[in-house]
């Protein structure tokens, strides 16, 4: 029972993934000798995106010990597997140490020595402290990943309660610590890229961003899995229903802290703080934000208020894909302009052969690495008496 399960879904995924991220990633290798600077911009883009899914899904996992539901037990070694992610995607993150000078200008102490601002807050904003809140960021997520899985995986050989508590226990604290750490992480890796400017909301629009990119993941995948043993019996409507209504709270949630932050900044008018849109709203980069407006709230929502539709894991797997690409323009979006300007000059968009190429890159060794961790263990956690009950009142479909 506690052998891991083979699937053949997951098999394709971890040989494909990693062939397809290969080819990119010596693509993205041979750009650094074209254009040093854009190769960080782009891997920058790249690793941010693909580390996202990595902490949305710790967060899930978390989420679900405290809350409990099949949402979010029957895909939980999908959750841990991503989670255990985590300490490789620390090691990627190295080439953005390496490139911090190509990336912010508090990075360039001929910027530093003109600017009064940048050297008041030196003490903070510094390549060795970067490096180091970086550390301390990874080891709490590696940390906290390592031992919920573990924990999570000593339940299939049978449910403990005390074992279950300790699980919560880690959860509730686990939790707070993961919005503190992706929060300052966010302002690091995101917000500093213009050091002027300024936003209270920004670490929730990663959280937010975050999670939803995690949940999308989760539900593509279950899509596909939906026609393989044991997910044709555990992948029930009702399940797939509150997947479906969850990412549509997560929708909203993402168009709530988008549109407060704008009302806030528009409203205040504040000189440090709306060239952030000023520069959004001009050079082609209006165009991202109503494809965001249209194909990443109006359209997803429309679409989920469909019972229908939030049962069904096949359609319900295309609206999540959609979501999933929609994060990734979200995220070029918030950072795109300051990768090039740095909050201070307006640049036109431009999209670059090496953001695609670090964006598939980066992901295709991701998915080789969460496809590797989740065929290490039963894709179900079969101790759970929820699962075993779920699994013994389905029959078994044939396909």
């Amino acid at each position: 029972m506690n052998a891991p399960t083979r699937s053949l879904v997951l098999e394709r995924l971890q040989k494909t993934s990693l062939a397809v991220g290969g080819i990119f990633l010596l693509a993205l290798a041979a750009g650094i000798a074209l254009d040093r600077a854009q190769f960080f911009r782009s891997y920058l883009l790249g690793f941010l995106f693909w580390v996202g899914i990595g902490v949305g899904s710790l967060g899930l996992a978390m989420l679900n010990h405290l809350t409990g539901g099949l949402w979010g037990l029957v895909p939980r070694r999908f959750h841990e597997a991503a989670a255990r992610t985590l300490p490789v995607m620390a090691l990627l993150f190295v080439p953005v140490v390496l490139g911090a000078s190509s990336l912010y200008t508090w990075a360039q102490p001929e910027v530093v020595a003109a600017d009064e601002l940048l050297q008041r807050k030196a003490a903070y904003l510094n390549v060795p402290f970067f490096a180091a809140r970086a550390v301390l960021y990874f080891a709490v997520w590696g940390l906290l990943g390592w031992l919920v899985s573990s924990w999570s995986r000593q339940q299939d050989a049978g449910a403990s309660p005390a074992r279950a508590g300790r699980l919560r226990g880690l959860s509730a604290v686990g939790l707070v610590l993961l919005s503190l750490t992706t929060t300052f992480a966010a302002i690091d890796w995101g917000m500093s890229l213009a050091p002027h400017w300024f936003s209270t909301i920004y670490g929730v629009l990663f959280i937010v961003g975050w999670t939803l990119s995690a949940l999308s993941f989760t539900i593509v995948l279950m899509s596909r899995l939906a026609g393989e043993e044991p997910f044709t019996r555990a992948l029930q409507p009702v399940t797939v229903h509150d997947l479906g209504k969850l990412l549509l709270a997560f929708t909203m949630l993402w168009g709530y802290v988008n549109l407060s932050q704008f009302l806030i900044v528009w409203s205040g008018n504040i000189s440090e703080e709306t060239p952030f849109y000023l520069r959004r709203l001009q050079g082609g980069w209006q165009v991202v934000g109503v494809v965001l407006l249209v194909f990443h709230f109006a359209l997803p929502f429309a679409l989920l208020l469909s019972r229908d539709l939030k049962r069904s894991a096949r359609t319900l797997g295309g609206v999540a894909a959609l979501m999933l690409a929609m994060q990734l323009v979200d995220l070029f979006w918030l950072i795109g302009p300051d990768l090039v300007g740095h909050g201070h000059e307006d640049v036109p968009l431009r999209v670059h052969w090496m953001d695609l190429a670090a964006a598939l890159g980066l992901g295709g060794l991701w998915l080789h690495l969460f496809a590797r961790q989740a065929r290490a263990a039963p894709v179900l956690p079969v101790g759970e008496p929820e699962v075993r009950e779920l699994l013994a009142a389905a029959p078994a479909k044939a396909h």
